[in-house]
Protein backbone atom coordinates (compact mmCIF):
# COMPACT_ATOMS: atom_id res chain seq x y z
CA UNK A 1 0.00 0.00 0.00
CA UNK A 2 1.15 3.57 -0.73
CA UNK A 3 0.58 6.08 2.54
CA UNK A 4 -0.07 9.09 1.27
CA UNK A 5 1.74 11.94 3.31
CA UNK A 6 -0.20 15.07 3.26
CA UNK A 7 1.30 17.97 4.28
CA UNK A 8 -1.04 20.63 6.56
CA UNK A 9 1.55 21.92 8.88
CA UNK A 10 0.59 25.83 7.73
CA UNK A 11 -3.13 25.29 6.52
CA UNK A 12 -5.65 22.71 5.89
CA UNK A 13 -5.71 21.84 2.66
CA UNK A 14 -9.25 21.17 1.76
CA UNK A 15 -9.13 19.29 -1.59
CA UNK A 16 -6.64 16.50 0.32
CA UNK A 17 -8.91 16.81 3.53
CA UNK A 18 -12.34 15.55 1.19
CA UNK A 19 -9.62 12.88 0.04
CA UNK A 20 -8.97 12.03 3.77
CA UNK A 21 -12.61 12.42 4.63
CA UNK A 22 -13.61 9.98 1.88
CA UNK A 23 -11.08 7.31 2.33
CA UNK A 24 -12.52 7.09 5.75
CA UNK A 25 -15.92 6.55 4.70
CA UNK A 26 -14.82 4.19 2.15
CA UNK A 27 -13.21 1.87 5.26
CA UNK A 28 -9.75 3.24 4.84
CA UNK A 29 -7.60 4.42 7.94
CA UNK A 30 -6.32 8.00 7.99
CA UNK A 31 -3.51 9.05 10.58
CA UNK A 32 -4.02 12.84 11.83
CA UNK A 33 -2.50 15.24 14.07
CA UNK A 34 -4.79 15.72 17.29
CA UNK A 35 -3.99 18.50 20.46
CA UNK A 36 -2.63 14.85 22.40
CA UNK A 37 -0.75 12.65 19.99
CA UNK A 38 -1.38 11.66 16.35
CA UNK A 39 -4.70 9.17 15.72
CA UNK A 40 -5.70 6.66 13.68
CA UNK A 41 -8.61 7.07 12.21
CA UNK A 42 -11.62 5.24 10.69
CA UNK A 43 -15.10 4.53 10.33
CA UNK A 44 -16.27 3.87 14.08
CA UNK A 45 -19.70 2.42 12.78
CA UNK A 46 -17.97 0.08 10.46
CA UNK A 47 -16.76 -2.86 12.22
CA UNK A 48 -14.56 -3.65 9.05
CA UNK A 49 -12.58 -0.44 9.72
CA UNK A 50 -12.13 -1.20 13.44
CA UNK A 51 -10.84 -4.63 12.47
CA UNK A 52 -8.29 -2.72 9.80
CA UNK A 53 -7.12 -0.83 13.36
CA UNK A 54 -6.70 -3.35 15.08
CA UNK A 55 -4.70 -5.12 12.24
CA UNK A 56 -2.85 -1.82 11.47
CA UNK A 57 -1.43 -1.70 14.93
CA UNK A 58 -0.97 -5.06 15.76
CA UNK A 59 -3.52 -4.14 18.37
CA UNK A 60 -5.61 -6.41 21.04
CA UNK A 61 -9.17 -6.24 19.86
CA UNK A 62 -9.90 -5.94 23.43
CA UNK A 63 -8.43 -2.75 23.97
CA UNK A 64 -11.67 -0.29 23.55
CA UNK A 65 -10.75 2.26 20.94
CA UNK A 66 -11.73 5.94 21.54
CA UNK A 67 -15.02 7.56 18.88
CA UNK A 68 -13.83 11.65 17.97
CA UNK A 69 -17.03 13.44 17.34
CA UNK A 70 -16.93 17.17 16.23
CA UNK A 71 -20.44 18.49 18.29
CA UNK A 72 -22.78 17.61 21.11
CA UNK A 73 -25.27 16.57 18.48
CA UNK A 74 -22.95 13.73 17.45
CA UNK A 75 -22.76 12.58 20.82
CA UNK A 76 -27.18 11.61 20.78
CA UNK A 77 -26.75 8.83 18.07
CA UNK A 78 -23.94 6.88 19.74
CA UNK A 79 -24.79 6.74 23.38
CA UNK A 80 -27.54 5.51 24.95
CA UNK A 81 -27.90 8.03 27.65
CA UNK A 82 -25.80 11.47 28.18
CA UNK A 83 -25.83 11.73 31.79
CA UNK A 84 -25.60 15.43 33.38
CA UNK A 85 -21.96 14.78 34.43
CA UNK A 86 -21.19 14.39 30.68
CA UNK A 87 -22.85 17.77 29.69
CA UNK A 88 -21.53 19.19 33.00
CA UNK A 89 -17.62 18.07 31.52
CA UNK A 90 -18.37 18.92 27.82
CA UNK A 91 -18.80 22.28 28.33
CA UNK A 92 -15.94 22.53 30.66
CA UNK A 93 -13.60 20.99 28.76
CA UNK A 94 -14.61 20.08 25.21
CA UNK A 95 -13.40 20.44 22.45
CA UNK A 96 -9.90 19.22 24.49
CA UNK A 97 -8.18 16.25 26.00
CA UNK A 98 -10.62 14.75 27.88
CA UNK A 99 -12.65 11.39 26.84
CA UNK A 100 -15.66 10.32 28.62
CA UNK A 101 -16.68 6.16 29.21
CA UNK A 102 -20.69 6.01 28.86
CA UNK A 103 -23.31 3.54 27.58
CA UNK A 104 -23.24 2.93 24.29
CA UNK A 105 -25.94 2.80 21.59
CA UNK A 106 -26.72 -0.29 19.42
CA UNK A 107 -25.24 2.54 16.51
CA UNK A 108 -21.81 1.59 17.75
CA UNK A 109 -20.32 -2.00 16.76
CA UNK A 110 -18.59 -4.14 19.87
CA UNK A 111 -15.07 -4.15 16.90
CA UNK A 112 -15.03 -0.48 18.38
CA UNK A 113 -15.87 -0.63 22.03
CA UNK A 114 -13.06 -3.77 22.65
CA UNK A 115 -16.39 -5.99 23.03
CA UNK A 116 -17.87 -3.64 26.05
CA UNK A 117 -21.24 -2.02 26.09
CA UNK A 118 -19.65 1.02 27.04
CA UNK A 119 -17.90 3.69 24.22
CA UNK A 120 -15.15 6.12 24.89
CA UNK A 121 -15.75 9.32 23.31
CA UNK A 122 -13.93 12.70 22.99
CA UNK A 123 -14.12 15.79 20.62
CA UNK A 124 -10.30 17.16 20.14
CA UNK A 125 -9.77 20.60 19.46
CA UNK A 126 -7.16 20.43 17.09
CA UNK A 127 -8.79 21.82 13.70
CA UNK A 128 -7.37 19.13 11.62
CA UNK A 129 -9.25 16.53 13.15
CA UNK A 130 -12.05 18.74 13.73
CA UNK A 131 -12.39 18.83 9.83
CA UNK A 132 -11.81 15.50 9.15
CA UNK A 133 -14.14 14.27 11.63
CA UNK A 134 -16.74 16.31 9.76
CA UNK A 135 -15.81 15.36 5.88
CA UNK A 136 -15.74 11.84 7.40
CA UNK A 137 -19.49 11.57 8.07
CA UNK A 138 -19.15 12.60 11.95
CA UNK A 139 -17.82 9.50 13.87
CA UNK A 140 -14.08 8.49 13.13
CA UNK A 141 -12.60 6.09 16.06
CA UNK A 142 -8.47 6.33 16.63
CA UNK A 143 -6.37 5.26 18.74
CA UNK A 144 -2.60 6.27 18.79
CA UNK A 145 -1.21 5.82 15.33
CA UNK A 146 1.94 3.98 16.30
CA UNK A 147 2.29 0.26 16.55
CA UNK A 148 0.89 -1.62 19.23
CA UNK A 149 3.33 -0.95 22.70
CA UNK A 150 5.62 1.46 21.24
CA UNK A 151 5.58 4.84 22.60
CA UNK A 152 2.95 7.18 21.22
CA UNK A 153 3.36 9.66 18.23
CA UNK A 154 4.01 13.36 18.09
CA UNK A 155 5.18 13.93 14.98
CA UNK A 156 4.07 12.81 11.61
CA UNK A 157 7.14 10.94 10.81
CA UNK A 158 7.06 8.86 13.94
CA UNK A 159 3.91 7.73 12.50
CA UNK A 160 5.50 7.02 9.50
CA UNK A 161 8.68 4.85 11.13
CA UNK A 162 5.49 2.81 12.58
CA UNK A 163 2.75 2.52 9.98
CA UNK A 164 3.91 3.96 6.63
CA UNK A 165 2.78 0.75 3.83
CA UNK A 166 0.00 -0.41 6.24
CA UNK A 167 -2.52 2.80 6.29
CA UNK A 168 -3.67 5.02 3.34
CA UNK A 169 -2.86 8.59 4.31
CA UNK A 170 -0.85 10.34 6.91
CA UNK A 171 -1.63 14.24 7.83
CA UNK A 172 1.39 16.21 8.96
CA UNK A 173 0.04 18.74 11.09
CA UNK A 174 3.10 19.38 12.95
CA UNK A 175 4.14 18.60 16.40
CA UNK A 176 1.54 18.20 19.06
CA UNK A 177 0.95 20.67 21.47
CA UNK A 178 0.12 18.01 24.64
CA UNK A 179 2.10 14.99 24.01
CA UNK A 180 0.37 12.34 25.96
CA UNK A 181 -3.15 11.06 25.48
CA UNK A 182 -6.74 12.04 26.58
CA UNK A 183 -7.52 11.95 30.31
CA UNK A 184 -10.30 9.49 30.57
CA UNK A 185 -13.06 9.19 32.88
CA UNK A 186 -16.10 6.60 33.49
CA UNK A 187 -19.18 8.12 34.12
CA UNK A 188 -21.01 4.86 34.12
CA UNK A 189 -20.37 4.17 37.91
CA UNK A 190 -21.70 5.35 40.66
CA UNK A 191 -18.67 7.42 41.44
CA UNK A 192 -17.01 9.18 38.01
CA UNK A 193 -13.84 7.23 37.88
CA UNK A 194 -10.36 8.71 36.39
CA UNK A 195 -8.85 5.00 34.34
CA UNK A 196 -6.23 7.01 32.16
CA UNK A 197 -4.84 10.81 33.93
CA UNK A 198 -4.01 13.12 31.64
CA UNK A 199 -3.67 17.16 30.74
CA UNK A 200 -7.56 17.15 32.50
CA UNK A 201 -6.26 16.71 36.10
CA UNK A 202 -8.12 14.91 38.31
CA UNK A 203 -8.37 18.21 40.69
CA UNK A 204 -9.56 19.64 37.68
CA UNK A 205 -12.73 17.20 37.01
CA UNK A 206 -13.21 17.57 40.81
CA UNK A 207 -13.89 20.80 40.29
CA UNK A 208 -16.90 20.63 37.73
CA UNK A 209 -18.52 17.21 39.28
CA UNK A 210 -17.14 17.02 42.84
CA UNK A 211 -16.52 13.68 44.25
CA UNK A 212 -13.95 12.05 41.54
CA UNK A 213 -11.61 8.94 42.23
CA UNK A 214 -8.93 7.23 40.43
CA UNK A 215 -9.75 3.68 39.34
CA UNK A 216 -7.91 1.02 41.53
CA UNK A 217 -7.56 -1.18 38.39
CA UNK A 218 -5.30 1.60 36.81
CA UNK A 219 -1.75 -0.11 37.38
CA UNK A 220 -2.91 -3.52 37.41
CA UNK A 221 -0.79 -6.12 35.94
CA UNK A 222 -3.57 -8.65 35.99
CA UNK A 223 -3.65 -10.66 32.98
CA UNK A 224 -7.60 -11.77 33.53
CA UNK A 225 -8.54 -7.81 33.90
CA UNK A 226 -10.49 -6.29 31.33
CA UNK A 227 -9.89 -2.90 30.25
CA UNK A 228 -12.50 -0.14 30.32
CA UNK A 229 -10.20 2.30 28.03
CA UNK A 230 -6.98 1.87 26.02
CA UNK A 231 -3.89 1.65 28.19
CA UNK A 232 -5.15 0.00 31.16
CA UNK A 233 -4.00 -3.40 30.45
CA UNK A 234 -1.39 -4.16 28.11
CA UNK A 235 2.31 -2.27 28.29
CA UNK A 236 2.48 0.72 26.26
CA UNK A 237 4.92 2.84 25.30
CA UNK A 238 7.16 0.98 25.56
CA UNK A 239 10.79 1.75 23.57
CA UNK A 240 13.14 -1.29 22.82
CA UNK A 241 15.81 -0.98 25.31
CA UNK A 242 14.77 -1.97 29.09
CA UNK A 243 13.49 1.70 30.80
CA UNK A 244 14.26 1.80 35.06
CA UNK A 245 12.66 5.15 36.78
CA UNK A 246 14.53 5.97 39.65
CA UNK A 247 12.83 7.58 42.36
CA UNK A 248 14.25 9.63 45.57
CA UNK A 249 15.67 12.54 46.80
CA UNK A 250 17.15 14.66 43.49
CA UNK A 251 20.66 14.00 44.72
CA UNK A 252 20.30 10.63 45.20
CA UNK A 253 18.42 10.17 41.87
CA UNK A 254 21.19 11.56 39.81
CA UNK A 255 23.95 9.35 41.80
CA UNK A 256 22.53 6.14 40.80
CA UNK A 257 21.73 7.24 37.67
CA UNK A 258 25.17 7.92 37.04
CA UNK A 259 26.23 5.25 38.56
CA UNK A 260 24.16 3.00 36.78
CA UNK A 261 24.92 4.57 33.36
CA UNK A 262 28.49 3.95 34.29
CA UNK A 263 28.60 0.30 34.68
CA UNK A 264 26.49 -0.15 31.77
CA UNK A 265 29.50 1.78 29.79
CA UNK A 266 32.20 -0.47 31.74
CA UNK A 267 29.98 -3.66 30.55
CA UNK A 268 30.46 -2.78 26.50
CA UNK A 269 26.72 -1.28 26.90
CA UNK A 270 25.42 2.20 26.50
CA UNK A 271 22.94 4.12 28.86
CA UNK A 272 19.97 6.47 27.57
CA UNK A 273 19.42 8.93 30.94
CA UNK A 274 16.25 10.74 30.72
CA UNK A 275 16.16 13.88 32.73
CA UNK A 276 15.25 17.88 32.90
CA UNK A 277 16.84 21.43 32.22
CA UNK A 278 18.09 21.36 35.73
CA UNK A 279 19.60 18.28 35.71
CA UNK A 280 20.93 17.66 32.21
CA UNK A 281 24.51 19.06 33.22
CA UNK A 282 25.37 16.80 35.96
CA UNK A 283 25.79 13.49 34.06
CA UNK A 284 29.27 12.29 32.70
CA UNK A 285 28.09 9.08 31.82
CA UNK A 286 25.68 7.65 28.94
CA UNK A 287 23.61 9.88 26.16
CA UNK A 288 21.56 12.32 28.11
CA UNK A 289 18.15 13.88 26.94
CA UNK A 290 16.41 16.69 28.68
CA UNK A 291 12.51 16.37 28.63
CA UNK A 292 12.19 20.07 29.50
CA UNK A 293 12.32 22.24 32.69
CA UNK A 294 10.55 21.73 35.66
CA UNK A 295 9.35 25.03 36.00
CA UNK A 296 7.07 24.40 32.42
CA UNK A 297 6.15 20.77 32.92
CA UNK A 298 4.06 20.72 29.57
CA UNK A 299 7.74 20.50 27.93
CA UNK A 300 8.22 17.49 29.45
CA UNK A 301 4.40 15.75 28.09
CA UNK A 302 5.60 16.90 24.36
CA UNK A 303 8.99 15.46 24.48
CA UNK A 304 8.82 12.20 26.37
CA UNK A 305 7.63 10.28 23.87
CA UNK A 306 10.09 11.52 21.07
CA UNK A 307 13.12 10.76 23.55
CA UNK A 308 11.91 7.25 23.94
CA UNK A 309 11.95 6.83 20.06
CA UNK A 310 15.24 8.76 19.49
CA UNK A 311 16.91 6.61 21.91
CA UNK A 312 15.08 3.69 20.03
CA UNK A 313 17.10 5.24 16.95
CA UNK A 314 20.15 5.31 19.22
CA UNK A 315 20.09 1.88 19.84
CA UNK A 316 20.79 2.33 23.64
CA UNK A 317 21.12 -0.94 25.64
CA UNK A 318 19.63 0.62 29.10
CA UNK A 319 17.36 4.02 29.79
CA UNK A 320 17.36 5.15 32.85
CA UNK A 321 14.51 7.98 33.72
CA UNK A 322 14.49 10.43 36.56
CA UNK A 323 10.84 10.82 37.95
CA UNK A 324 8.66 13.60 37.27
CA UNK A 325 6.87 15.00 40.37
CA UNK A 326 4.86 18.12 39.21
CA UNK A 327 1.96 19.78 39.58
CA UNK A 328 -0.54 19.14 37.41
CA UNK A 329 1.00 16.84 34.96
CA UNK A 330 2.73 14.48 37.05
CA UNK A 331 0.40 11.80 37.71
CA UNK A 332 -0.15 11.51 33.80
CA UNK A 333 4.02 12.01 33.06
CA UNK A 334 4.29 9.42 35.64
CA UNK A 335 1.58 6.97 34.19
CA UNK A 336 2.98 6.64 30.86
CA UNK A 337 6.76 6.05 32.24
CA UNK A 338 6.01 3.62 34.67
CA UNK A 339 3.77 1.81 32.01
CA UNK A 340 6.84 1.86 29.52
CA UNK A 341 9.02 0.82 32.28
CA UNK A 342 7.06 -2.31 32.50
CA UNK A 343 6.66 -1.21 36.44
CA UNK A 344 10.57 -1.46 36.49
CA UNK A 345 10.95 1.85 39.24
CA UNK A 346 14.24 1.72 41.97
CA UNK A 347 13.56 3.56 45.16
CA UNK A 348 17.22 5.28 46.45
Amino acid sequence: MNTILADMTNRIDPELMTLAGRIIRSGGLVAFPTETVYGLGGDALDPDASRRIYTAKGRPSDNPLIVHIADMGALEKIVSDIPSAARLLADAFWPGPLTMVLSKSPAVPLETTGGLNTVAVRMPSHPAALELIRKSGGYIAAPSANTSGRPSPTEAKHVQADLDGKIDMIIDGGPVGIGIESTIIDLTEDVPLVLRPGFISLEMLQSVLGEVRMDPGLHSEDPAFRPKAPGMKYRHYAPKASLTIVEGSEAAVRAKIEDLARQAEESGGLAGIIATDEDASVYAHGIVRSAGTRSDEITISQRLFGILREFDDLHVSVIYSEAFDTPQLGAAIMNRLIKAAGHQIIQV
